[in-house]
């Protein structure tokens, strides 16, 4: 089944993050802090983070989808939530793994305006349906993305 699947290994993940940095790099735009958007984004901003040469992060968890296109009505903000202090005045790119329907990178955009400098936004996939297009993206599809990160399960205890 995964030729309707977009399959990212981890090899052509640091691939991805390379070329992102550099797109990101060759912009006008010069973050302070990344905001990552937990959890896929939490990968990506890591690696970004080390491309770019930004050590100052932080991450927002925002729920949103519940399994293969299965998504709450709307994204959720879980605790705890960056202090908006601690972004004031600062350049800001948000940072998350897909931009799908646009709602989480719009969700994190709004919880910054009014109190950074500027804010822009990164990410590993765009999807034609996004309503909120990211400022940085490696590549455009409309498949389901498969994560390295993502695609197993969770590890069970083992008791033996």
């Amino acid at each position: 089944m995964s030729h309707d699947r977009e399959i990212m290994s981890y090899e052509l993940f640091g691939t991805a993050i390379r070329e992102l940095a550099q797109t990101i790099k060759n912009s006008d735009f010069e973050p302070d802090v990344l905001l990552s958007i937990a959890r896929g984004g939490l990968i990506v901003g890591g690696a970004l983070g080390y491309a770019i040469g930004v050590k100052n992060s932080f991450a927002m968890s925002v729920e949103f989808y519940t399994g293969v296109d299965e998504r709450l009505p709307m994204p959720v903000v879980l605790p705890p939530v960056p202090n908006k202090l601690d972004l004031t005045g600062l350049k800001v790119l948000i940072v998350d793994d897909v931009a799908d329907s646009g709602e989480t990178l719009k969700l994190v955009r709004d919880f910054c305006e009014g109190v950074v400098a500027e804010v822009r936004s990164a990410v590993l996939y765009e999807k034609p349906t996004t309503s909120e297009k990211p400022d940085f993206s490696w590549r455009a599809t409309s498949k389901w993305i498969e994560f390295p990160w993502s695609v197993l399960p969770p590890v069970e205890r083992n008791l033996g």
